[in-house]
């Protein structure tokens, strides 16, 4: 297993498990993400999409906000997202969803315009991005976070509008708000 840990907040310097096969955030990635959130992330009602190891919510976690929905397909994932969240004493501020991402977006839109924050970490060339973002972009009000690879284009999206934009080597990270203009 990959060694993760939490950057900042309560938790900072604390390990965290990762499943086989999954990319982690890198490190200066998600201090670039919680830099530039720093402000919206104490009391947020967090999304962690494709969550694997739920590291991103977990860093919102330790961060402040107050609690966090963890939505992840895999199996062997959720077990380590669980061991994270219980080792961690976060457990109390998170739900863990066994499901398919887009599957729950589908249906759980009040959830979605609800969350004032919404990470999305899915797997390089994953073909639902698109339709998740799809959805995001009909419900969400809050800020959406998405690490993607470099090289694979967003799709158009109408509400959600890009708010800063960066390339660490061959992963983007594109931060979406409703109604923003570019800030790179």
């Amino acid at each position: 297993m990959g060694k993760l840990r939490v950057h900042g907040g309560e938790l900072a310097g604390r390990r965290l498990k990762a499943p086989h096969g999954i990319r982690p955030t890198q490190g200066v990635i998600k201090e670039a993400i919680f830099n530039v959130l720093a402000a919206e992330v104490p009391g947020a009602t967090v999304l962690d999409l494709f969550a694997g190891s739920g590291a991103l919510g977990i860093e919102s976690l330790s961060r402040g906000a107050a609690r966090a929905t963890f939505v992840e397909n895999s199996g062997s994932s959720i077990t380590i997202l669980r061991q994270n969240l219980e080792a961690l004493g976060c457990a109390d501020r998170a739900r863990v969803v066994h499901t398919d991402a887009v599957r729950w977006l589908e249906s759980h839109s009040a959830e979605v315009g609800a969350a004032s924050l919404v990470l999305l970490d899915p797997p390089y060339g994953e073909p639902q991005l698109e339709r998740a973002l799809q959805l995001l972009d009909a419900h969400a009000r809050g800020t959406v976070v998405v690490e993607h690879a470099a090289g694979d284009p967003l799709p158009a999206l109408k509400s959600l509008r890009v708010a800063r934009e960066r390339s660490y080597g061959d992963t983007r990270l594109t931060i979406l708000r409703p109604g923003a203009l570019d800030q790179s």
